[in-house]
């Protein structure tokens, strides 16, 4: 307990300005545990920011896969079409030379 006190004692000496009173950051920090509390709130608030947009932009797509049904397009199709067209020709060809290669060995 003694030993409690005397670094609680020394923590309250460490860092004071004139006065016995902190600096205006180092109070800060000391508030939040040594964190830079105005740097973690704007990392937080555009994390924040970015997942709504990435929500409304989620609604958006499935607003376009429905009109996409409705107009007929099967929605299974268009969303393989979309991871097709994300990968490289070769990759593509490739795949799909195994799923032949693969069809012809079941007897498909």
């Amino acid at each position: 307990m003694a030993l409690d006190a005397a670094q609680k004692a020394e923590n309250g000496k460490a860092g004071t300005a004139k006065g016995g009173r902190a600096a205006p950051d180092e109070r800060t920090e000391a508030k939040t545990g040594g964190i830079a509390a105005d740097r973690l709130r704007s990392l937080v608030e555009r994390i924040e920011r970015l997942e709504e947009e990435r929500r409304a932009l989620s609604s958006d797509i499935k607003d376009i896969y429905l009109e996409g049904k409705s107009a007929g397009f099967d929605v299974k199709v268009l969303k393989a079409l979309i991871t097709l067209r994300k990968k490289e020709p070769a990759e593509v060809e490739e795949q799909e030379t195994l799923l032949d290669l693969y069809k012809r060995a079941l007897g498909m």
